[in-house]
């Protein structure tokens, strides 16, 4: 490597250039403990600091959904053979965002971005997560209704959320809130146990064209329609149990 310091600090994602060059030209700039000039040039090694602190490099942001199989547990631990991060093996660190139940499949998003993570977790903000659930046994209206109207689990009423019967045993359940193990404690607490249960989408990102244990990259649409979303979104964690459980 060896590039002007201007265009190094700029590609950092400090400053611009301009603002680099003033930032040499304040002799706020050292290369290996020397004061930096306009004009020097950056060498692989080299030890760059601003007001005497290193410059590091920006990392690129990943943003990517994932169409999680069963089978596959959302941890970043190695030592768990099931791991996620293992299993799509991914050039860069990177990790989940929330959570999807091992016996469970669908939607789950990956990044190396910490500043999203909470925005989107935290319920309080309102963002949805939809699912397909089918359960042992044949459903009812008077099952949709409690499902939609909230069930007591965990100590605490489930928000009111948006259900429709699809078969005699399916139904779509749409969330803004991600109590652990949710849905399956609605259920159980109803006198049903969950089958199978997929999570086919995540605010504006849905399962298509993901088959089964693949995963693509954000697009660029996506990811404008995901920042007006997180726009006014906080950043806090509203309680520990909450956020993209199922």
């Amino acid at each position: 490597m060896d590039t002007s310091l201007n265009k190094y600090i700029s590609d950092s994602g400090f400053c611009s250039r301009r603002e680099a060059d003033k930032y040499i030209e304040d002799c706020r700039v050292t290369i290996n403990g020397k004061d930096a000039q306009k004009g020097n040039r950056v060498q692989e090694g080299d030890d760059v600091k601003i007001d005497g602190e290193p410059l590091r490099k920006k990392k690129s942001t990943i943003y990517l959904a994932f169409n999680k199989p069963k089978g596959v547990t959302c941890t970043t631990d190695r030592k768990d053979k099931t791991n996620i991060i293992d299993f799509i093996n991914h050039k860069s660190r990177i990790f989940p965002i929330g959570r999807l139940d091992k016996l469970s499949d669908g939607l789950i998003f990956l990044t190396n971005d910490g500043d999203i993570v909470n925005k989107i977790l935290r319920a309080g903000n309102g963002h949805e997560k939809e699912y397909v659930v089918t359960v042992d046994k044949s459903i009812d209206g008077q099952f949709v209704l409690q499902m939609k109207n909230g069930v007591k689990i965990l100590g605490k009423e489930t928000m009111k959320c948006f259900v429709k019967q699809e078969g005699e045993k399916r139904f779509r359940i749409i969330l803004k809130q991600g109590l652990n193990r949710q849905i399956r404690r609605m259920c159980e607490s109803l006198g049903y146990k969950v089958i199978t249960l997929t999570r086919s989408r995540i605010m504006n990102i849905t399962l298509n064209g993901i088959p089964p244990g693949k995963w693509r990259y954000f697009t660029p649409n996506e990811l404008v329609a995901i920042s007006d979303m997180l726009r006014d979104s906080s950043k806090t964690s509203q309680q520990n149990d909450e956020g993209f459980g199922e």
